[in-house]
């Protein structure tokens, strides 16, 4: 067994390839995330672009479980948006770390759940809220960040136009 040590200049200057792999390489021994990409990608052509009636009606299907509606809400945060058609991407990890789930098995299963929700309230099985790409990305349609962030404002100002409630 051979080992190095890299300083943080070194790998903040590697090739991104590289980059991506020292962090699944951390991820895996961390016991963080699965061997594996934790599924094949999905195309942006099969991600629904959620209104704010879409997010809405998906956020009442699961505000009563704590960890999907935490999930769902990380999605409220900017993420990095590429490609065409456009697609905005999350890292999973950064999901993990700020939901405080211990997995990323948790968190798939939590994206799983807003799927199957988003699924039943178009009334098609094929539509999907999110994909993922083999880099630990989750992928969903610019427009559903916007809807779900306009949703967060709206349910911080319910809360805090009612008499007695602390803010979050």
């Amino acid at each position: 067994m051979i080992g190095i040590t890299l300083t943080t200049d070194q790998i903040r200057n590697a090739p991104r390839e590289v980059r991506q792999w020292i962090e699944h390489q951390v991820i895996t021994s961390l016991g963080l995330g699965p061997e594996m990409p934790a599924a094949a990608p999905v195309q942006a052509a099969h991600l629904v672009a959620c209104s704010p009636e879409d997010a809405a009606a998906v956020f009442s299907q699961i505000q009563g479980l704590l960890a999907p509606t935490s999930v769902f809400f990380e999605f409220a945060r900017p993420g990095v948006c590429y490609g065409q058609p456009p697609v905005m991407a999350l890292r999973l990890i950064d999901i993990l770390h700020h939901t405080k789930l211990k997995n990323v098995d948790q968190v798939m299963a939590c994206l799983e759940l807003i799927n199957q929700a988003l699924a039943q309230t178009r009334h098609d099985a094929g539509a999907k809220f999110c994909g993922f790409d083999h880099e630990g990305h989750c992928l969903i349609a610019p427009a559903t960040q916007t809807s779900i962030a306009q949703l967060w404002q709206q349910v911080i100002a319910k809360q805090q136009a009612v008499p007695g409630s602390e803010a979050a």
